[in-house]
């Protein structure tokens, strides 16, 4: 339950807001099963692709997740603040993995002509070739662990429901 500071409520009043609040904060059994399913299941799809691209000899997935958006946006690239919101990497993740990838020779960073300290990143011939060998692997990965399990309309379901706890900013 969480604390909060009430001022100038009589006793009542604070049980009841209390209360109110404690069943709010509260979930069902049932939302509590679905959420430890949902987190280790996403987990174990997520170390089994990761498995299945180390055993390729490839980079880990949040590699692709970054060349993957850098492809969709073409030469012009993207700032790293772009990135950042397509990715949901943290901005210290983001620069760290940015620097791995650009000595690599996966991306290329930019000046951006109208801010000093602005760079755009594109991503190289070098990038989109392995994003390509990543993809055959991560593709085949989701076709197995996902795809060969579930049928057509239980898969259009199953993202309909994933649809509905998304956060209402976030993209697909």
């Amino acid at each position: 339950m969480h604390l909060h500071l009430v001022v100038n409520l009589d006793a009542t009043a604070s049980i009841a807001y209390a209360a109110t609040m404690s069943e709010r904060a509260t979930p069902s059994p049932e939302a509590i099963k679905a959420w430890a399913r949902l987190m280790r299941v996403s987990r174990q799809l997520v170390e089994r692709a990761e498995d299945a691209l180390k055993d390729g000899g490839l980079p880990p997935l949040a590699w692709y997740d970054v060349l993957h958006e850098l492809a969709e946006a073409g030469e012009g690239g993207l700032r790293p603040f772009q990135l950042i919101e397509r990715t949901l990497f943290a901005q210290y993740n983001i620069s760290r993995l940015l620097a791995r990838l650009e000595a690599d020779r996966l991306v290329e960073k930019l000046r951006v002509a109208d801010d000093g300290r602005g760079q755009t990143i594109r991503i190289t011939g070098k990038g989109r070739e392995t994003r390509r060998r990543m993809w055959a692997v991560y593709g085949r990965s989701i076709a197995e662990l996902v795809g060969a399990r579930l049928s057509t309309s239980e898969l259009d379901a199953l993202s309909r429901l994933l649809r509905r706890l998304r956060h209402p900013t976030a993209s697909d």
